[in-house]
């Protein structure tokens, strides 16, 4: 375990951060861990202590806008965490689930702000275990226009 802090620099500067954290932003990133997991997969939070658990491989080999984009969508699960929601809630299918919705559209704001186009978006939502009916229904709640793109590897755990 280590601290954020210590490997994502300066994301207490970031506003999309600032957004989830408000006032408590530098403090809770302070006291964040994270976990660099050698196993294959993307990222994801803990759903025992809220930690941040990155697979080493995908943060050398991932394309670094997903990367980025993965970090504010934990960050809104580490919020959702200390809040007490559940993080994973089987009732739901994961494109439905309000933490993952919730989730998505902090990172879909600042893919926009950033200037992805709305094919680059659905790229960035695409992931190996959502269909692309899923898909389609994910970018529909996230008001996104659903735009065919090229093929790549997905990035996340939860």
């Amino acid at each position: 375990m280590h601290k954020f802090v210590d490997y994502f620099k300066r994301f207490e500067e970031v506003e999309a951060v600032k957004r989830i954290f408000g006032e408590k932003t530098k403090e809770i990133l302070r006291n964040l861990k994270v976990e660099f997991a050698g196993r294959r997969g993307y990222m994801g939070v803990s759903d025992t202590d809220g930690h941040l658990i990155v697979s080493a491989d995908y943060l050398k080999n991932g394309d670094i806008v997903d990367i980025y984009l993965d970090i504010i969508h934990e960050l809104v699960h580490v919020k959702q965490f200390m809040e007490g929601k559940e993080l994973f809630d089987d009732k739901y299918e994961y494109v439905e689930r309000p933490t993952e919705i919730e989730a998505f559209q902090h990172a879909v704001e600042e893919a926009r702000r950033l200037g992805l186009s709305e094919a680059r978006i659905c790229q960035y939502l695409k992931t190996e275990w959502i269909s692309e009916e899923d898909l389609k229904k994910l970018a529909k709640t996230l008001d996104i226009k659903y735009v065919q793109f090229k093929e790549k590897r997905g990035r996340r755990i939860n």
